[in-house]
């Protein structure tokens, strides 16, 4: 579905006048508001392809209506949603679930919605219909050497996928583990799996990278074979330069300090980027933001703090994406709140007075570094945000212009109500 620029600029005529006096009134107080305009103008967050149809449940999934059908369509979707808030500007593409049939002819369609393709993502968690050995007992960790073959051969053909898409990273996440004590030797499965990375890294072009995702449990129970952080940091460091972590924000058990965890990694140069979710038991996948707010800041606040540390640059040299597949909500709504709940938070994290914070921090002032971090996390700088959509061409209010365009309902009269996305 395509949609009209000039609906977007007659909605934001009507809106105008208040977002003005809003943008006004917040903007009179950030010293910095022409670098924090650019830095959110040039923050894009990629899309994934298997959230653009309705999650399920270990019991159940409970089917949306027009869904995308196919590659094209998920192309689509996504162009939609950067269309409305132009901070969406990439897709990341999840094989065998979206091998394309011309990668010429892809490229262009994505090129012709203003988008670039992000890491792509291999698949041995799942049994493909093709495929000759199961995954049921692992796949990079497996003691069958013909199965680790078999799961090292697709991530192979993973990355020369995403050579041809200009791609330039591989998404390595291993549903191994085991369910059961005394089901695995933790030592053997480590060094398996670390064998097969050897040879998946050896296969990446001299400008890829690798990212290495962990989870403390789920499908295994009892342990995963990349398990937690540390896990994954010391295969990235052990495989090399171009291997890296990826942090899912999902992929903790409850409390864990992820923003400390993101600052260790990014000073050891291994923080891959995320995977953006929220959570309030484990790896549920809930809209970014919707939880735990605050904890979203608090890992900017590290991220903008470390980056300019490092001198790297925001918008480009760690990746960005949403890893979520809810199962009550229409997809592409949950994907516009989500990159919203990113937005504001990176926002607010620009907005920390960083050289007041290390002075109350250098005296131990811990009454004074709380107020600074809240002060900006208090600021409502969701006219700030809106004003960086509207120097890009995008939707002041994008969630409430979805609506009253009614997409969800000519998607379902252009692809029809029992559709179910490709790869769900």
């Amino acid at each position: 579905m395509l949609l009209n620029k000039q609906l977007i600029e007659d909605q934001n005529k009507g809106l105008l006048a208040t977002h003005k006096r809003n943008f006004e009134f917040v903007a009179e107080g950030v010293a910095n508001l022409d670098d924090v305009l650019k830095k959110l103008v040039a923050f894009q967050i990629a899309i994934p392809s298997w959230a653009l149809g309705t999650g399920g449940t270990r019991f159940g999934r409970f089917s949306g209506s027009g869904e995308p059908r196919n590659l094209e369509e998920k192309l689509s979707d996504v162009g939609l949603l950067h269309a409305l808030n132009q901070s969406s500007g990439a897709i990341s593409l999840h094989i065998p679930w979206d091998i394309p049939k011309n990668h010429v002819a892809i490229k262009a369609l994505a090129a012709s919605y203003g988008l670039k393709f992000d890491a792509v993502n291999s698949n041995t968690f799942q049994n493909q219909a093709t495929q000759e050995h199961s995954y049921k007992f692992g796949s990079l960790q497996h003691v069958d050497k013909a199965v680790r073959k078999q799961a090292i051969e697709h991530n192979i053909e993973v990355i020369q996928q995403g050579v041809a898409l200009g791609s330039k990273a591989l998404t390595v996440w291993l549903a191994d583990g085991s369910c059961f004590p005394g089901q695995l030797n933790f030592r053997g499965a480590w060094e398996r799996t670390y064998e097969s990375l050897v040879e998946i890294y050896a296969a990446l072009p001299e400008d890829w990278k690798v990212f290495v995702e962990y989870k403390a449990f789920e499908p295994n129970f009892y342990s995963m074979s990349v398990g937690d952080w540390g896990q994954s940091y010391l295969y990235a460091s052990k495989l090399g330069p171009k291997a890296y972590t990826l942090v899912d924000l999902g992929h903790h058990l409850p409390n864990a300090n992820i923003e400390q965890i993101v600052s260790l990694l990014m000073m050891e140069n291994k923080l891959a980027g995320f995977h953006f979710n929220d959570s309030k038991y484990g790896d549920d996948d809930l809209t970014v933001g919707s939880i735990n707010p605050y904890q979203l800041f608090l890992i900017f606040n590290e991220l903008v703090e470390g980056m300019d540390a490092k001198g790297m640059n925001h918008a480009t040299d760690l990746g960005w994406m949403i890893d979520a597949s809810h199962n009550v909500k229409d997809p592409l709504e949950d994907l516009l709140q989500s990159i919203e709940a990113i937005m504001i938070a990176y926002a607010q994290a620009l907005l920390v007075d960083t050289k007041a914070l290390k002075a109350a921090q250098a005296v131990n002032d811990v009454v004074a570094a709380q107020e600074i971090l809240q002060a900006a996390y208090r600021t409502d700088v969701r006219p700030i945000v809106a004003q960086a959509r509207l120097l890009s061409g995008g939707a002041l209010q994008p969630l409430n212009l979805y609506r009253i365009l009614n997409v969800r309902k000519e998607l379902v009269k252009e692809r029809g109500e029992k559709t179910v996305a490709t790869g769900l």
